[in-house]
């Protein structure tokens, strides 16, 4: 009984309070916009090349492991909370136990098992999404430079006379990339400025075209300061550096276009860094290089800082 003569348990407004979280928790949880096609993809974008569900595979089975190993753990603490709990009839303090052999190996053993499984399957595809496949489809070169990009078209257009391989504005690219370059390749360029805007969504950033079903691989290099080149529906990212060339290949497998950004800080204006990518048709794609001729646009744009003596050091050692 409390003093005034109530029958009513200290202990209900805070079951009261507990029920009313756990809701707003489960409101929270529910309310988030996400419908039953999204759920399966915690959060990630529908993939749009052939290598993003790898990715995304990859996300999920991390989850998986993190949302098994976050519920073994709330639930000790909320069994250990509840059943050990202080009571009117349970007033003394629990045995102590100390040096338990078991409990130890176990919670030692059992995270070292969970890195392991993590690193091996994080290892094994990053081996794969970073392996380049011998003479890819197209190559472009991504140019990133404050506060904007600029897209080399590594291609033979018709009206356009050079050779990417020799060409002085991609010197600062390495020997091993440019193996791979078609020959007679006089390219075509297209570069933006932060006020740059998509003609068809009205989005922010110069757009870059790429055929669908092709392999493209991307050779990324910077005029300046470390970038990061992502395109957020590919899954796939890669830091832009001075000084290092960088490159991945993806074949896109759905037409649209899409939204990219710089995922580095970079600058006082990174968070205007950003640019499009619109997936087409092959047939498209050549008509659109052809516009990029007849603008004028043909050759390449510097592409940026040349590798360093020690980067090409470690790259001769690991050869």
């Amino acid at each position: 009984m409390s003093p005034n003569g109530s029958d009513r348990s200290p202990r209900r407004p805070m079951r009261r309070k507990l029920l009313q979280a756990l809701t707003a928790g489960l409101v929270l949880a529910t309310a988030t916009g996400c419908t039953y096609e999204d759920f399966p993809r915690l959060g990630m974008p529908t993939p749009t090349t052939e290598e993003a569900p790898r990715i995304l595979s990859l996300w999920q089975g991390s989850w998986a492991a993190a949302l098994a190993t976050g519920v073994l753990v709330w639930g000790l603490i909320l069994w250990s909370c509840f059943f050990h709990r202080r009571t009117r009839t349970k007033v003394e303090v629990p045995p102590q136990n100390r040096y338990n052999l078991p409990i130890e190996a176990l919670y030692t053993i059992v995270p070292l098992v969970i890195v392991s499984v993590l690193f091996y399957f994080t290892a094994r595809d990053e081996s794969e999404l970073m392996s380049l496949k011998k003479k890819p489809d197209l190559t472009v070169n991504v140019v990133g430079f404050q506060w904007s990009w600029c897209f080399n078209y590594v291609e033979s257009v018709d009206g356009s006379t050079g050779d990417a391989k020799t060409s002085k504005e991609l010197a600062a690219i390495p020997d091993r990339f440019k193996e791979d370059f078609p020959a007679n390749a006089g390219g075509t360029y297209d570069c933006g400025v932060p006020g740059t805007e998509n003609p068809q969504t009205g989005n922010p950033g110069p757009t870059l075209w790429l055929p669908k079903g092709k392999t493209v691989r991307f050779v990324l290099t910077s005029r300046d300061v470390i970038h990061s080149f992502w395109v957020v529906p590919f899954l796939m990212k890669q830091d832009v550096i001075p000084g290092h060339t960088n490159a991945f290949e993806v074949t896109p497998n759905k037409e649209g276009t899409f939204l990219g950004k710089c995922a580095e800080l970079c600058g006082v204006d990174h968070s205007r860094m950003l640019f499009n990518v619109k997936v087409v048709s092959p047939e498209r794609y050549e008509q659109h290089l052809q516009d990029l001729v007849k603008k004028g646009q043909t050759g390449y744009v510097p592409a940026g800082i040349a590798q360093t003596s020690h980067e090409k050091n470690r790259e001769t050692n690991n050869l």
